[in-house]
């Protein structure tokens, strides 16, 4: 598969500060939500080190829109727009 093939790609940040304001849970939601809806083959997930933002942390970018201050509820809803995104193409997170 290209990266021209993916309808999405998440990008978490793994620096530090990030991580330890909560995407290491963030991270362990969005695996668990694109296995349960099947969109393995639609969306990839990757992390990158610092995104030189911290202080508005846990970052995350879907597509081209950066997130910032990412909690759990607020994850929870960008999973579920972004489900809604990869079913039809339409929707913008």
């Amino acid at each position: 598969m290209t990266s021209d093939d993916w309808v999405d790609e998440i990008v978490v940040c793994l620096g530090s500060s990030c991580f330890a304001r909560g995407n290491s849970e963030n991270l362990a939601i969005i695996n668990q939500y694109v296995q349960s809806q099947g969109l393995n083959t639609s969306v990839r997930v990757t992390g990158r080190l610092c995104q030189d933002e911290c202080m508005q942390g846990p970052n995350l970018s879907i597509g081209e829109e950066i997130h910032r201050g990412v909690t759990t509820a607020k994850m929870h809803e960008l999973l579920q727009r972004l489900g809604r995104r990869s079913r039809s193409g339409h929707e913008t997170i």
